[in-house]
């Protein structure tokens, strides 16, 4: 049985979503379990012979600074089902609460792998072959280091090697251009140890790569910082309800447009669909001991319920062995990364 601790106070709707999802996703795994980390008298809706419920007493919210989630509220929902990972009840957990009180907690927590200086959240953008690209970082890091990306494009390759049976992903490096003379000095510092590490065989380096490749899906991963990745990522996010947007009000402006509308209803419908960021909900806290995974902070059920396929399958698949073991054999390319990084203050606000 695979076990996730789940946050179900987190979020912007909290139990309201959070219940439904994990309904849901119980239906769909047979061979599943969760617990129910949150306030009792808010949980007793879900009743199910693989539920449980694991009291908590408080509630870290979407506007809690970190020092408040992390000093003073010990017995938060979020905090307990981390723990659970800590102490081995549980595979992996999910929340969609506060971003930097997250990343703060766990790591707290669970500490970082050896060799990794600060976690790093990696999710999925929808690309135009109809997969998707991982990227990351997506905002626990504002300011990186040329090593840190190179942490963050070991992880990131052990990430996909797992979830896609791939050994040797791709990993891109996003720059405002693909000449290696591009960038700031950190940029170009951090492509020449990519591009070692692809000589040696330790990485599948692709090079530089533009914002407009992570949705061509030109590279399996795109490796940034987390104030680009986050601004990426929000902006995807923006752009796909505006298309989806215009296109429903075109549509129904007169009797021509909705005929054009029933002929062109299956493309549109596809379409919508590969641009419905809910399909890639659910970001790995990676390079911690122990897996974590976010779910974005609106999510509806259907999202919920992919943030725990995620964690799911990366618990089943056995994700955290495999970054370690990768990690591991990457251990002389991961050198110190001074200075200390600071948690992206936009993270705390989804």
């Amino acid at each position: 049985m695979i076990t996730l601790a789940v946050d179900c106070m987190g979020g912007d709707h909290g139990p309201r979503v959070t219940l439904v999802a994990c309904r849901q996703f119980l239906e769909h795994h047979a061979d599943a379990e969760l617990l129910l980390v949150g306030l009792p008298a808010s949980l007793g809706a879900l009743v199910h012979p693989r539920a449980r419920i694991v009291p908590a007493t408080e509630v870290v919210t979407m506007d809690d600074p970190v020092e408040v989630a992390l000093r003073k509220k010990k017995d938060s929902s979020m905090r307990v089902a981390i723990r659970q990972v800590k102490d081995g009840a549980a595979h992996a957990a999910v929340s969609a609460g506060n971003t930097g009180a997250l990343m703060a907690i766990a790591r707290y927590l669970l500490k970082t792998l050896d060799g990794i200086d600060r976690p790093a959240i990696a999710a999925l953008m929808p690309n135009a072959k109809g997969e998707a690209t991982t990227v990351l970082d997506l905002g626990a890091n504002v300011d990186c280091t040329a090593e840190h990306l190179l942490q963050f494009a070991v992880m990131g390759s052990a990430l996909v090697s797992v979830l896609k049976n791939d050994a040797t992903p791709s990993v891109g490096l996003l720059n405002i251009g693909e000449e290696v003379i591009k960038g700031n000095e950190t940029i170009k510092k951090a492509g020449e140890l990519l591009r070692s590490a692809g000589n040696s065989g330790d990485l599948n380096f692709f090079g530089n790569v533009e914002g407009n490749d992570v949705f061509k899906g030109t590279t399996e991963i795109v490796v940034c910082d987390g104030f680009v990745g986050n601004v990426a990522l929000k902006a995807s996010e923006g752009l796909a309800s505006m298309i989806v947007g215009f296109l429903k009000a075109e549509f129904s402006r007169n009797i021509f447009t909705k005929i054009a509308a029933i002929i062109a209803y299956p493309v549109l419908s596809a379409l919508k669909k590969k641009m419905d960021y809910r399909r890639y909900n659910g970001a790995a806290l990676l390079g911690l001991r122990g897996l974590v995974f976010k779910s974005h902070g609106s999510a509806d059920a259907f999202a919920f319920e992919q943030a725990l396929n995620r964690a799911y399958d990366a618990a089943r698949n056995n994700l955290l062995d495999r970054v370690q073991t990768r990690i591991a054999r990457a251990a002389p390319l991961l050198m110190p990364a001074a200075p200390a990084v600071q948690p992206a203050e936009a993270a705390t606000s989804d």
